[in-house]
């Protein structure tokens, strides 16, 4: 069998990795083409250009690229429509990904798999509809996506998140990690603040003020921040202004970010699949997070949900403290910080449902997603 492979960003090329090893494991002989990065390269796949062309986001970064990404969704459909493979699969990136496979159904009968389905549980369920036009069948990281998919037209399996295939440190390593650094008698905070530098520039000064009001209550706080590499540079000037000097580490360093999420006594994060990551490591959390003033009241018009943290979603429980908008304030998050460190057991359950629910002690995702793959067709 022969299948073509779309991934747009780092997040999708390890989603493409795993699928496409899962895929080699049940068919020896399979064959692969498409664009991915060095992951899915290294599965066998000859990327037909960078990846990296695709990963763009925000309108200021695609406007001036647009004319480059139109002529490269055009020469995927046109590769797909030449090579007719057993089905075209996309890996989220559904800007580009979707308008692929809008080209390829109108001119044949390939069939269409997109791995990661749209959050219409939270905003936006219209979105699920459209890609019903174009997408045969979804693959969806969250176990209550199914229903939502196949009711909108499409057939959907839930394949399980790839969190739960992650390495996580062990109770060794994190002792390591605190005796190293010298924290072995402090309460140790994970600082979290996002790896876009939006994210970055809004959160920073809310989080060195929420410390520095926790430093009032627990003087001997300490502070761990890994940094992403694309802000790694404008968070250690940030971090200047902070009442506490934190221990600044390089997230790409990936055995040395475990231990510090193993070590932590509680974290401090920006919304995201962060907190499906605390969950793993077992690590306590608060979610804070902001936006824009226009985005704040667009998107908080549309949500649908009462919490965006999927810890709380998956776990059906909201044991997670959320501040969102106008309550992303250093009084208020302060004040849920000291909660969680003065009862952390109290999210242990929710944590750790959270991880079976999302697949833990079960097949990998990525052979999982593979069997889907083979039984959609």
């Amino acid at each position: 069998m022969r299948f073509y492979l779309i991934a747009g960003e780092p997040s999708g090329d390890a989603l493409g990795a795993a699928l496409m090893a899962g895929l080699k494991e049940l068919l020896p002989d399979v064959e692969f083409s498409g664009v991915g990065g060095p992951l899915m390269q290294a599965q066998g796949l000859h990327s037909q250009f960078p990846m990296d062309e695709l990963s763009v986001m925000g309108l200021a970064e695609v406007l001036p690229k647009y004319r480059a990404l139109k002529r490269r969704i055009a020469e995927c459909a046109e590769t797909v429509l030449a090579q007719k493979p057993d089905a075209l699969i996309t890996i989220d990136s559904p800007d580009f990904c979707l308008r692929v496979a809008k080209i390829v159904k109108a001119q044949s009968n390939t069939r269409t798999i997109h791995y990661v389905a749209p959050s219409v549980w939270a905003w936006r369920e219209g979105r699920a509809v459209k890609m019903a036009r174009v997408i045969d069948h979804v693959l969806a990281l969250l176990p209550f996506e199914p229903p939502l998919m196949q009711a909108a037209g499409m057939g959907c399996d839930f394949v399980g998140h790839p969190v739960v295939a992650e390495p996580q440190a062990t109770a060794e390593q994190a002792q390591d990690f605190r005796t190293r650094y010298g924290l072995n008698d402090a309460p140790l905070l994970l600082a979290l603040p996002g790896s876009r530098r939006g994210e970055v520039e809004r959160l920073m000064p809310v989080f060195g003020k929420t410390i520095g009001q926790l430093h009032n209550e627990r003087p001997n706080l300490r502070i761990v921040l890994p940094a992403a590499p694309s802000v790694d540079a404008r968070v250690r000037k940030l971090v200047t202004d902070w009442p506490i000097p934190p221990l600044v580490l390089d997230a790409a360093d990936l055995p040395e970010k475990r231990a510090a999420f193993a070590a932590a006594d509680v974290a401090l994060a920006a919304s995201g699949t962060v907190s499906l990551e605390l969950a793993a490591a077992n690590t306590p959390m608060v979610i804070a997070y902001d936006m824009n003033w226009l985005s704040r009241i667009l998107i908080g018009r549309m949500l649908k949900v009462d919490t965006v943290t999927l810890v709380n979603l998956v776990s059906e429980t909201r044991v997670v403290p959320e501040f969102l908008g106008k309550n992303c304030a250093p009084g208020k998050i302060a004040q849920g910080v000291l909660a969680v460190l003065n009862n952390p057991q109290n999210q242990q359950q929710a944590m750790a449902l959270t991880m079976e629910r999302l697949g833990r002690d079960q097949e990998p995702p990525g052979l999982r997603a593979a069997r889907a793959v083979l039984q959609a067709l």
